[in-house]
């Protein structure tokens, strides 16, 4: 009911008098203390009676107490939360649960006007995807925060980070061995990430000069726009100047933007993979159902979530990061949108993967997603 107040918190004085011992001891118990000799029946009685009672620690009590909030702050761009990103973040909050850590992200934004929340959470470790500017690591250390990652010395461009071009590569790669030499790129025209698809459109161009052949053609297409070849600016109008021009394939910014091809290519008359191949990146779910399905990268964002929570354990507690952890797996799964006769079977033809190496690609940087 309105005005009804809210039920009294439990503390751990509360817990204390329940079981008949020192709320000094209670503490030892709930913060699972080394060094103190307290017999197995105290110990379960305290536990039983906490978790009867409800209990549940007063967050920046306990930061107080001990000097940690267990919190890790994610600094994220102002990007839309695409499928590999949404699978990143929730691994790497599962693996910072399990080693009792609670992750909290933050995008920052261009116009930025509200305080960044590591001046309030006073977290134990604050991570960006890309080196924080000088200010804002002024603000980290004047609210008493040292652990930051990457580092503000530590010089990281995009298109060293693992996953981000490696793909792309792929992509080329594909089209490239199944025949194609007259293949163009189909970027997303978000301004968001106008960074990431220049770095994907460079991978994109470098990978076909070193295979001898030039990228035909770069343009910026918006997924949720009309994709009729009339209207200016439309897939269906790049369609058609492609086919036009003697273009065979398409490697595209991610799925959405490779449907948006795809889609107008049918809508138009032609025949995907016979006239047109396309392929996507990221292996949405929107990939397989699709028709005809498509060929996508597929990236590991499992490893580069469990990654991004060990770098910031690592950089908490000193806990060792497990070998294995920083190689990112990246692989092409060959589908009908390319004709490559493997169907939706996640089948990866010869030379469509990649191991990457998160920290030989880029030091201590959290990327991959």
């Amino acid at each position: 009911m309105p005005g009804t107040p809210a039920p009294r918190r439990v503390t751990a004085a509360d817990v204390a008098r329940a079981v008949g011992v020192s709320r000094a001891t209670v503490g030892f118990v709930l913060n699972n203390t080394p060094g103190q000799t307290i017999s197995e029946a105290t110990r379960a009685r305290v536990l039983g009676a906490a978790a009867r009672m409800g209990y549940r620690p007063h967050r920046a009590a306990t930061a107080l107490a001990g000097g940690r909030s267990r919190i890790v702050l994610l600094v994220l761009p102002d990007w839309p939360a695409e499928f590999s990103m949404r699978m990143y973040l929730e691994e790497a909050a599962r693996a910072l649960d399990e080693a009792n850590y609670s992750l909290v992200t933050q995008t920052q934004t261009a116009e930025r006007t509200a305080r960044p929340l590591w001046e309030s959470l006073n977290p134990d470790v604050v991570i960006g995807w890309s080196p924080f500017s000088a200010e804002d690591v002024a603000s980290m250390h004047a609210a008493g925060i040292a652990r930051i990652l990457p580092s503000p010395d530590e010089p990281v461009t995009l298109d060293r980070a693992p996953g981000v071009t490696e793909g792309t590569r792929l992509q080329i790669g594909h089209l490239y061995d199944l025949g194609h030499r007259r293949i163009a790129y189909a970027a997303a025209a978000d301004t968001r990430i106008a960074d990431l698809v220049r770095a994907r459109t460079s991978a994109a161009a470098a990978e076909a000069e070193a295979r001898g052949i030039r990228l035909h053609d770069v343009r910026s297409i918006d997924p949720a726009a009309p994709s009729l070849a009339d209207c200016p600016g439309s897939a269906g109008q790049f369609v058609r100047a492609w086919r036009a021009d003697g273009v065979t394939a398409i490697a595209a910014y991610n799925d959405d933007v490779a449907a948006a091809v795809a889609g107008a290519a049918l809508r138009t008359g032609l025949r995907v993979p016979e006239d047109l191949a396309v392929v996507g990146h990221d292996d949405s779910p929107l990939a397989s159902l699709f028709v005809p399905s498509l060929s996508s990268v597929r990236m590991d964002a499992v490893r580069a979530g469990r990654y991004l929570a060990a770098l910031a354990l690592q950089e908490a507690e000193a806990r060792p990061v497990a070998a294995g952890v920083d190689e990112m797996v990246t692989c092409l799964v060959a589908r009908e949108s390319t004709g490559a006769g493997l169907g939706d079977t996640g089948a990866v033809p010869t030379g469509g993967g990649a191991t990457v190496r998160a920290r030989d690609a880029q030091g201590s940087r959290p990327k991959g997603a």
